[in-house]
């Protein structure tokens, strides 16, 4: 039963994923990632003051290194919500457990065994059919995009074993993170421009924020007391979530072979993790 917080964290992320598209005639996606860290700093701020938990770190190049890869993939990941399909979207960015076996195999130097090169071509085979039946001309750009997101999650997460290797907690990895991407997305924005914020979309930033921050809760509440390998698999319902929400707000009804594809990568996905004996929580 404890694993069924990963659920409740499903359900939220894909919540969050509408609200970032209901969001995109307001705001830009570094807009929506500048609001979605701040609300995460401001949060875990709190709750670090309230438990008097040391901030300070010795560590400042890997959370460097794994707040940079997650901004990319973050701001990656919320250009592709506005662009594709919540579910496509959302699948793309899924595929970072296939990026993480291919790093464990050629940067870790782990051994690749050929189930795990079954697993990791059944998620890239699964990649080419969501995407060819669905995609016009000029939606290549973003769902190229989505893949990089896939890709610079892997690296992010990467770090995140690195960090808790190095005896980092969890709290202290997520309040660098967002800390690092609100200061680099709020001085990207002092430079530009941002849009104003109205009584008509003020809800929909905070409600990115509260979805982002109760999923990240929910998941770490998962992966505490659950069983990783059913958590991990438990993960990729937010893609099912992500659909349904996509067929009730926008009518985004995807063919059979579409639908194919994603199974094709949240199995390949759910492979490489249990190949691989563990998935890293998202740290989103």
């Amino acid at each position: 039963m404890r694993s069924l917080w990963m659920l409740v964290a499903a359900f939220l992320f894909a919540c969050m994923g509408v609200l970032v598209k209901l969001s995109t005639d307001h705001f830009t996606s570094i807009e929506l990632v500048f609001y979605r860290s701040l609300t995460g700093v401001a949060v875990i701020y709190i709750f670090v003051r309230y438990q008097r938990l040391p901030l300070r770190t010795n560590h400042w190049k890997t959370h460097c290194s794994r707040g940079l890869a997650g901004l990319g993939s973050l701001l990656m990941f919320f250009y592709c919500i506005t662009e594709l399909p919540l579910a496509t979207a959302i699948s793309l960015n899924y595929t970072w457990p296939l990026f993480m076996a291919i790093f464990s195999t050629f940067i870790l130097r782990e051994q690749l065994h050929w189930s795990m090169v079954f697993a990791i071509a059944l998620g890239f085979a699964g990649i080419i059919f969501l995407l060819r039946p669905t995609l016009h001309d000029e939606h290549w750009i973003a769902a190229l995009l989505g893949l990089a997101s896939g890709f610079f999650a892997a690296i992010a997460y990467m770090n995140v074993k690195q960090l808790g290797n190095l005896g980092e907690s969890e709290w202290r990895i997520v309040f660098y993170f967002t800390l690092i991407s609100t200061l680099i997305t709020g001085v990207w924005l002092l430079l530009t421009a941002f849009n104003p914020v109205t009584q008509q979309n003020f809800h929909l930033l905070i409600g990115i924020g509260l979805t982002a921050t109760l999923a990240q809760l929910a998941m770490t509440r998962a992966y505490r007391t659950g069983t990783t390998l059913i958590v991990s698999s438990l993960g990729y319902s937010t893609v099912l979530f992500a659909g349904i929400w996509g067929i009730f707000i926008w009518n985004e009804i995807l063919p059979p072979i579409a639908w194919l594809g994603m199974g094709m990568i949240i199995l390949g996905g759910a492979l490489s993790g249990f190949l691989g004996h563990k998935i890293m929580p998202r740290m989103r």
